[in-house]
């Protein structure tokens, strides 16, 4: 098994010196190809993925998970906007972030560089295949791409059709290479091939995340788990409140930037819960509260210690009374997992504060968490969202991918 894996990293190493020096016209001659290629082989990925989400279902996956596996027409166009949006971004590849001159002549610059080789064990989502490897094609950077076993077959079509596209360009197909083993072993042995790979990114949940960290010998960013609150302030806007928070869980509650854990400040409580509440219920939320929310809404279910703790990724909210703004920040800080938190007010000064000492990666004011997304955020596609503070934080798109180095200009200086 870890023979096959060196395979794959030792011809990710040997076309990431290609890639490094490839131009951005013909990176994103290569982006349009793939673009093209899934449209033409449409039909091809999704009855491949028809195939696969029915034995999903079949085997009893979460319907959550399922619906992350999911591909339709849709989903398909949203994967081609994303490769094109990457074409349309600038390259940070090649760029010097800025230069200085040093008294004894010498001038220093920072030059953008890509990474090198780039490892990803996600999980379920087939988008993350095509967006990873649109993100690292445009960087610069070999990928290697390892999804979980719920999606392999789809990955596998992506990732031929990917390759294939890549065969009418000049960038090396290697450049974009996928681990289909499904077996543990094979994931273990990526994770621990240093030589070979500059950094991996685990997307997935708590689990996934756990086992990386645990067994990597190659550096990580940590990315994905999404405990996300939203607090409602005594100064909301109820309307706006209620908008933004049936948002924020239902619009699609299996993915890391929707809302799990929603606190209300006690003096509007008994305005907010029920109508919130109501709104919820109708979408088919189920919420578990603490004591004074069931007061507002007897017909939930009372929260225990691990809801507040707990990415459901599913149609289950956790709600909380709590008594003021310091409560709230305090109950975020103990609970929260560093990725997208909301203060919905009408008190700038409130605001301002919550911006300020909320720790996460994404902080909002009076907007829904689920646009804490590459695209959303305008970075063309994302590889994933860090909930770390070394290297990267939150979406990463393309500088994220990219590292510097120091270039310097002498003209004979020699150190005394």
């Amino acid at each position: 098994m870890s023979t096959e894996v060196t395979v794959l990293g030792q011809k990710a190493k040997k076309v990431a010196a290609t890639l490094a020096n490839l131009d951005s016209t013909a990176k994103n001659e290569a982006l349009l190809r793939i673009a093209d290629g899934l449209l033409a082989n449409q039909e091809r990925i999704l009855a491949v993925n028809q195939a696969e989400v029915a034995k999903a279902k079949a085997d009893g996956l979460k319907a959550s998970l399922v619906e992350r596996l999911m591909l339709n027409p849709d989903r398909i166009k949203a994967m081609v906007e994303g490769l094109r949006e990457v074409v349309r971004l600038e390259d940070p590849v090649g760029t010097v972030e800025k230069m200085w001159r040093r008294p004894n002549g010498l001038e220093i610059g920072l030059l953008r560089v890509p990474l090198g080789v780039v490892a990803i064990i996600y999980e379920a989502r087939p988008n993350v295949t095509v967006d990873a490897a649109a993100l690292c094609l445009k960087t610069g950077n070999a990928v290697i791409l390892r999804g979980g076993s719920e999606a392999l077959q789809t990955n596998q079509v992506l990732v031929e059709v990917i390759r294939e596209s890549l065969r009418k360009t000049t960038v090396p197909e290697d450049a974009v290479q996928l681990l289909a083993s499904p077996e543990r072993e094979a994931a273990v042995a990526l994770m621990k091939m240093r030589e070979y790979v500059d950094v991996l990114v685990p997307r997935g949940g708590a689990g996934l995340i756990k086992t990386v960290v645990s067994n990597a010998l190659v550096p990580v960013i940590e990315t994905g788990v999404g405990v996300c609150h939203t607090y409602v302030d005594a100064s909301a806007d109820l309307e706006q409140a209620i908008k933004i928070v049936v948002n924020a869980k239902t619009q699609r509650p299996s993915v890391c930037n929707a809302l799990e854990t929603l606190l209300v400040h006690q003096a509007i409580a008994a305005a907010f819960l029920p109508r919130c509440g109501e709104e919820l219920r109708r979408a088919g939320t189920e919420i578990r509260g603490c004591p004074q929310t069931l007061l507002h809404l007897p017909w939930a279910t009372a929260a225990t210690e691990e809801d507040w703790a707990t990415e459901y990724l599913d149609l289950i909210l956790a709600v909380k009374v709590v008594p003021d703004f310091a409560a709230a920040v305090d109950h975020i800080a103990k609970y929260g997992s560093g990725h997208s938190e909301c203060i919905i007010t009408t008190d700038y000064a409130t605001a301002r504060k919550f911006l300020q000492v909320v720790d996460a990666a994404a902080v909002y004011v009076n907007a829904s968490t689920r646009f804490t997304d590459g695209y959303e955020f305008g970075l063309g596609a994302e590889l994933g969202i860090s909930t770390q503070k070394l290297h990267a934080r939150g979406p990463m798109g393309l500088s994220a991918l990219t590292t510097t180095k120091y270039i310097i200009y002498g003209d004979g200086q020699i150190r005394q």
